[in-house]
């Protein structure tokens, strides 16, 4: 059995390190590459990076926070956020990231998962959904809805039809984001957590709504996850990773405590 994973999420603007609350709101609080520092020695399995206005913004990722944070940390390491072709891909890879995640690009443009698993191979292509509860009717059945810019426009596509689909055309793995849990530290939304887990084969990492070390043994054991992806609740200083790690042990899920 692998180990489950815990992986902050560093959301970045104008090459600061920011956090709201479903996705508004967002506030500075503090340099990203010595908070993936602080979180590699913190014991974390991954980190991810969002340039969160990127794509909404139509500009390329920033290349020079990628390469700092990539030379501060020994973990793998994937980015988002304005990645719309190959050669965005090879530029934020050889920056020194060892997945790209793409979610806009990818719902406009469906080709551009099997593009980039053919040139990296699936383990380098991630695929952030953002998604929204919405009332189940024919086009959105699950009554979850994909949306894209940073949750500014709705497309009509069903979550789970969606998550199918990114497995067929190559994708190596889903990162699943609630719009309405993020931010709240409420809890991860496990009943979509659960539904995308159970309808690919693919690892899931929960993402949107932790606030305490249960939360994160939650994504993993009723959500159905692979790994939990922590924001507020450690960019705050109100548990660490090592505290979110060992709550999820104690609670029977195997994860990696060795630092």
């Amino acid at each position: 059995m692998l180990s489950k994973r815990v992986i902050p999420c560093l959301d970045v603007r104008a090459g600061r390190l920011t956090k709201g609350v479903k996705f508004e709101g967002n506030v500075d609080i503090g340099d990203p590459v010595d908070s993936a520092r602080r979180y590699y020695e913190a014991g974390a399995d991954e980190i991810v990076f969002y340039d969160i206005t990127a794509s909404a913004e139509q500009r390329g990722i920033f290349l020079d926070v990628v390469e700092k944070v990539a030379s501060a940390i020994f973990i793998p390491f994937s980015v988002g956020g304005g990645i719309s072709s190959v050669a965005d891909m090879r530029a934020v890879l050889l920056a020194g990231a060892e997945k790209v995640s793409i979610n806009s690009a990818a719902v406009k443009r469906p080709e551009l998962i099997s593009e980039g698993a053919d040139a990296f191979g699936s383990q380098a292509v991630v695929v952030g959904m953002d998604v929204l509860r919405v009332p189940a009717c024919p086009a959105t059945p699950s009554g979850y809805e994909i949306v894209i810019h940073g949750g500014r426009t709705r497309t009509g596509l069903d979550a789970v039809e969606w998550a199918r689909r990114c497995q067929t055309l190559g994708a190596g793995e889903l990162c699943v984001n609630s719009i309405d849990a993020d931010g709240t530290c409420d809890g991860y939304e496990l009943v979509l957590t659960r539904m995308i887990a159970e309808a690919v084969t693919l690892p899931v990492i929960a993402s949107g709504g932790a606030g305490k070390p249960e939360h994160c043994h939650e994504a993993v054991s009723i959500g159905g996850a692979s790994a939990a992806l922590v924001a507020s609740i450690v960019h705050y200083g109100r548990y660490t990773i090592r505290q979110c790690k060992e709550e999820m042990a104690r609670r029977g899920a195997k994860v990696r405590l060795t630092w």
